[in-house]
């Protein structure tokens, strides 16, 4: 499920901070599949690490915006 920025910039630092939570599993669950040869679909860790930066991208700014304030 690919992300989009505007729809992460409506949701709040917490919901932000649990998403990340669940992409960090979702990667060490898709890596440790791919090492064991039962990945059937390798794109899903580029998706997962990319949806991964977009959301810490987001995250950032809230917070830096929050400081500035």
């Amino acid at each position: 499920m690919a992300l989009q920025a505007k729809q992460l910039r409506e949701m709040s630092v917490e919901e932000l901070q649990l998403r990340i939570a669940e992409l960090q599993k979702e990667m060490f669950d898709n890596r440790l599949k791919a090492t064991t040869k039962e990945l059937t679909n390798p794109l899903v860790i580029r998706h997962a690490r990319r949806d991964y930066a977009r959301i810490l991208t987001v995250l950032n700014e809230k917070l830096r915006a929050a400081a500035a304030k």
